[in-house]
């Protein structure tokens, strides 16, 4: 398959940072959503923002602005739904998603979700790392993956299932991935997790410590 298109999710309320965009906080002098444009670039034919609200806060990012089309902030999927429509008008067959609060997600992304996707009619994966030390007691009807729901290649042929969906009322992205079929591409959790994401004050701190390991 040739690269697919770029969308960086950015439409969550960041209620434990106090709201804002998280996207737009900084570690080593650029904001997260720098170092997440940084590193999707080199693995995609074109790049958007799904994010809601005022567009004219991104203006110095130049890229297009892709507000949700589900109303209520419908969650990650919501967001995967407007990639998918910029997409269908780029003549595009795929994207992949990642998140404005995660720096540090793997340089190889896009290429080990094709990898995975391989033989798929439609490709559809999401990106794993494993469980490790206290996390093994966590929830999760004892799988031993986290599973990133915001990273993730995501068929355009599907996103009027998607859409019907989400009016629907489904949230949850892996009810959704699940009922296609859905392919997990597993990466290493070792030095850390490189899906980490900053979701308080307290992560963003360790965010400016990781920065000189990733």
């Amino acid at each position: 398959m040739t690269k697919p298109l770029g969308v960086i999710l950015a439409g969550g309320l960041a209620t434990r940072m106090g709201g804002g965009d998280k996207g737009l906080l900084q570690i080593g002098g650029q904001s997260l959503l720098t170092h997440v444009i940084k590193r999707l670039t080199p693995q995609v034919d074109g790049l958007a923002l799904n994010a809601n609200g005022d567009p004219e806060r991104f203006t110095d990012l130049n890229l297009p602005i892709l507000p949700d089309t589900i109303e209520g902030f419908a969650g990650p999927l919501a967001g995967v739904l407007a990639g998918l429509d910029w997409a269908a008008e780029h003549g595009a067959d795929s994207i992949v998603t990642a998140a404005a609060d995660t720096p540090f997600f793997p340089r190889d992304l896009v290429t080990r979700l094709a990898r995975a996707a391989e033989g798929q009619k439609h490709p559809l994966v999401l990106a794993t790392t494993p469980r490790t030390g206290d996390e093994m007691l966590k929830s999760g009807g004892g799988k031993r993956i986290n599973r990133h729901p915001t990273f993730g290649l995501w068929p355009v042929a599907l996103r009027d299932d998607l859409r019907d969906a989400l009016n629907d009322g489904l949230r949850k992205v892996v009810l959704w991935t699940d009922k296609h079929d859905g392919r997990e591409a597993l990466f290493d959790a070792e030095p850390f997790d490189p899906f980490f994401n900053v979701n308080t004050p307290d992560d963003l701190a360790r965010a400016e410590k990781l920065l000189e390991q990733a």
